[in-house]
This record gives structure tokens, C-alpha cells and sequence, in this order.
């Protein structure tokens, strides 16, 4: 069996698509559009995962969760001499902190303020505590991303596929104020394989 990526528009999962892209491995994707009213996954998602989210790897018939370990999965097998640091180096050590670093503590602040940015005045209490946490967390990686612009050594990563998101996050919300961050989101916006992911993938908000 091949490797499918079951996606949702408008998600992380695009990140995976860039990634399968640039290491030029053959995948199928199964498409789930968000519902144009609430912007949720549709319900199909939930036969496939129980808590019904995107990105889900299907590869050789074991289905994988969890954006990071997507990500590592497919560094190891099909990218370990050139998306992965060598093992057992500091680098190493360094990779497995931002890969962990992208969705447990730099997604919280932005998912914080996508959801209380609903409630409207409701919401208000709290919006000067996630605009300090989203500053602080963007601040990091502004000030982390090295001269060549990779968070891990002088090329691409997996770490730099995990934290595209937040970059390109803090370059739509503030690029004035990370200019390292919308470079970098930039960047990764004028690779070829992210362009042809882009053009499968379907409506993403980071284009």
C-alpha cells in the first residue's frame, strides 16, 4: 500500500504535503472541506479518527497521527540524511525541542486567540494575556531563526516544516514586527514542492 494524507483545507495538514513534496514520495490525498458556516471538519473525519482532525497519515495500512510525528516519520524514512540532524549531535537535541516546541507551546497562544476572538466583548478579559503570549512566543522564534534562514543548522528540516505554521501565522498577523518570520514564511511560499502542494491541497488561508 501507498501513503495517503487524509487533509482538511485551510489546515496544518499542508505542511505534511509540502514535506511529501519536497522529499518526491508518491501519496494520494483524501479530501475533507471545513464547513462554510462554522469552519469546522466535517463529520467524515470522525470515521476516519475519532476526534475527527487533520493531518492523518495512512501508510502501508498503519494510520498516523499527530503533525510531529508525521513529520519525523517521514524525515526518517525518506529524508534522514538531509531533513533530519545527524543522531546522538546537539542539533539533534535541538530538533526534537522546536519539533515539539511547534504544536505544544507555540499553537496554543494562536488557537487561544482564534477561539476567543469569537466571543467578541465577551472575550476581552483575556485578549491582553494571548496578545502577551503571542508576542512572546513569536518574539522566539523571530530571535532563534539563524542568518540562513533555518531554525536548525543551514538547511531544511523538519523543524522547519513544523514551525511554517507559526511563521506564517506571525508574518499575517504582525510581518512588520518579525520581518525573520515572513522572510522565512516567504521562502517557504517560493519552493517549488510547497507550490505544487499548494496546488493540490486546495484553499489555504497562508497563501
Amino acid at each position: 500500500m501507498g501513503i495517503v494524507v487524509h487533509h482538511l483545507n485551510n489546515s496544518r495538514s499542508q505542511r505534511v504535503l509540502w514535506l511529501l513534496e519536497e522529499l518526491g514520495v508518491p501519496y494520494e490525498i483524501a479530501h475533507y472541506q471545513r464547513d462554510a458556516v462554522t469552519n469546522l471538519a466535517p463529520p467524515e473525519l470522525k470515521a476516519v479518527h475519532p476526534l475527527g482532525k487533520s493531518p492523518l497519515l495512512e501508510i502501508d495500512g498503519r494510520m498516523i497521527e499527530e503533525s510531529g510525528a508525521i513529520v519525523q516519520v517521514l524525515c526518517e524514512r525518506y529524508g534522514a540524511d538531509s531533513w533530519l540532524p545527524a543522531p546522538g549531535s546537539d542539533d539533534a537535541l535541538r530538533h526534537l525541542e522546536l519539533m515539539h516546541f511547534a504544536e505544544g507551546s507555540a499553537m496554543t497562544p494562536i488557537l487561544l486567540n482564534l477561539y476567543v476572538s469569537r466571543l467578541g466583548e465577551g472575550g476581552a478579559p483575556l485578549q491582553p494575556r494571548i496578545d502577551e503570549q503571542l508576542a512572546a512566543h513569536f518574539g522566539y522564534l523571530e530571535s532563534i531563526l539563524r542568518p540562513s534562514g533555518h531554525f536548525i543548522g543551514d538547511g531544511w528540516t523538519g523543524a522547519d516544516v513544523m514551525l511554517s505554521f507559526p511563521a506564517e501565522i506571525a508574518a499575517m498577523q504582525a510581518a512588520a514586527t518579525y520581518p525573520k518570520l515572513a522572510a522565512f514564511a516567504a521562502a517557504v511560499h517560493a519552493r517549488p514542492a510547497w507550490q505544487r502542494a499548494r496546488e493540490k491541497s486546495g484553499v489555504y488561508f497562508g497563501s
